[in-house]
């Protein structure tokens, strides 16, 4: 029972982590080298996440330098930028590709938000069928014999706790990057 709780917040706990990790993707006006982790350009005839073609740094918090390690991959970069659902158009100056953020409008603030909550409402659900599974591998484990009734409520008490505080823990990450989105 232990064991299967402890995976439970594993599981759990890697749904938290998603969250935050698709909340680095996007873009609150704050240049954010993150959102450059799912843009691959052609390397040498392989897609390759820019990140792990350039180094990706901040300057004067709403510009993305990036400095290709390859200066031979610089357009490829700045195709991949352009392609991409970013709406950034890259100055390419021969050595870097400079990525400036505009301050997103309050209107695309708000769907930002939207999807802010859509994100939390993925990692709720996520957390809730880790809990659902948590509740039946319980429920066969006391058919089998392996627990008694009152060890498998408690078990399923233990589940509820466990869902409670993760998806408090998602409705205060969604609430942090709201905040973070609406202020200007």
């Amino acid at each position: 029972m232990k064991e299967t709780l402890k995976h439970a917040e594993e599981k759990m706990q890697k749904s938290l982590d998603s969250l935050q990790s698709n909340f680095g993707s996007i873009r609150a006006g704050r240049a954010n080298p993150k959102v450059l982790d799912k843009i691959s350009a052609d390397f040498w005839g392989t897609p390759t996440p820019i990140p792990q073609m350039a180094s990706v740094t901040v300057s004067e918090g709403r510009t993305l330098v990036i400095q290709p390690y390859d200066k031979n991959s610089l357009k490829a970069i700045e195709k991949a930028v352009q392609a991409s659902d970013l709406g950034i158009n890259p100055v390419n100056d021969g050595n870097v590709i400079r990525l400036t953020f505009p301050q997103p409008t309050e209107e695309r603030r708000k769907e930002l938000c939207k999807s802010v909550k859509k994100y939390g409402e993925e990692a709720k659900v996520a957390v809730r069928n880790v809990r659902r599974d948590m509740v039946d591998k319980f429920k066969a484990m006391k058919k089998s014999g392996e627990l008694t009734e009152d060890d498998q409520k408690d078990a399923e008490k233990k589940a509820q706790k466990l869902t409670d505080k993760y998806c408090d823990e998602v409705d205060k990450a969604v609430s942090a990057k709201e905040k973070e989105i609406m202020s200007i």
